[in-house]
């Protein structure tokens, strides 16, 4: 038999690193590479594959799995899944596949680095200084080393956040629902009423379920003894921007760091009813969601799902 013949076909839509289509050439795995493929084109010919790998570019929903009669793995180059219909596609004896190892230092170091800057007024004070302004005491910066910073979730991203926060002289603790026995040299399991009562910082690392959809709201904000710091590179759902604006004009938060938001991309994000007034916060750092997007987690996304593609490959069907 052709050897060809017996391995899945796999469609890719989205823009991947060289190494990921060098992994299937090397394993003989037959593919078509159409990243500038839109959603009702690869609608039309996904039938024809077993294999689907995708970025962010559109929403995997069951309509699409309807037509995918043929698939049998969708690959993510990414953390999470959350523009996957999971339970539809589990339900369909679908695998799904991502690659959070491949991002989570470029993620802790981009959310260190944003907590750095509004720790010691770094946009701000660029911006005054490009405009004529050498503002010094209007400046005085505040040391991390001291604080407690207490993460929501430990797996991969947590875990490195956890790593880059280890020579700053901070306490870590961590808070993760469906793990437990994770306490490591880098930060220190506890139950989420003690870290409610002990972090000076917040850091979210979970992904974005129905469960974690608005976790962060008014409420959750206002179980935290002290006045805290808030980051979120996780993702935007997760975070009611209303309860940051109204944290931050109670003195509940005393800043934020968002590399993520309920609405991304504009015009959109200016229709909302909250851009304005957030944007208005100096104490407020945005990104736009690009924690975890460097040059090196570039390679390492395709380099880890690949290798988790084809192991895929080899165990179910024969090369």
């Amino acid at each position: 038999m052709n050897k060809l013949l017996t391995l899945p076909r796999i469609l890719i839509v989205d823009d991947l690193h060289p190494v990921f289509i060098e992994m299937l050439e090397e394993n003989k795995v037959p593919y078509n590479y159409s990243p500038s493929i839109n959603k009702d084109e690869a609608a039309a010919i996904v039938s024809n594959y077993e294999g689907l790998i995708i970025r962010s570019k559109f929403k995997v929903d069951a309509d699409f799995i309807n037509v995918a009669q043929s698939l049998k793995v969708i690959g993510r180059v990414g953390a999470g899944v959350d523009n996957i219909d999971e339970a539809y596609a589990e339900s369909h004896g679908i695998m799904l596949l991502s690659a959070p190892e491949g991002n989570c230092d470029a993620v802790g170091e981009h959310m260190v680095g944003m907590l750095l800057a509004l720790l010691n007024n770094l946009t701000l004070a660029n911006s005054q200084v490009r405009s004529g302004l050498w503002l010094r005491e209007e400046n005085r910066g505040i040391e991390l080393g001291g604080q407690t910073v207490g993460l929501i979730g430990y797996g991969n991203n947590g875990k490195a956040m956890a790593r880059k926060l280890s020579g700053f002289s901070v306490e870590v603790i961590a808070y993760d629902k469906y793990r437990s026995g994770f306490s490591d040299q880098f930060a220190t399991e506890v139950p989420l009423e003690e870290l409610f009562s002990r972090a000076d910082i917040l850091s979210l690392h979970i992904p974005l379920t129905s469960e974690t959809r608005n976790l962060v709201d008014l409420s959750f904000v206002n179980k935290f003894q002290k006045s805290i710091i808030l980051l979120n590179g996780s993702r935007g759902e997760i975070v009611n921007v209303d309860a940051i604006i109204d944290g931050l004009e109670k003195k509940k938060l005393l800043g934020a760091c968002l590399d993520v938001l309920a609405i991304e991309k504009f015009p959109d994000l200016v229709d909302t009813t909250w851009y304005s007034k957030l944007i208005s916060y100096p104490n407020v750092v945005l990104s736009p969601h690009v924690a975890g997007w460097s040059v090196q987690s570039y390679f390492k996304l395709s380099k880890v799902l690949g290798a988790k593609v084809i192991n895929y490959i080899r165990n179910t069907y024969p090369i």
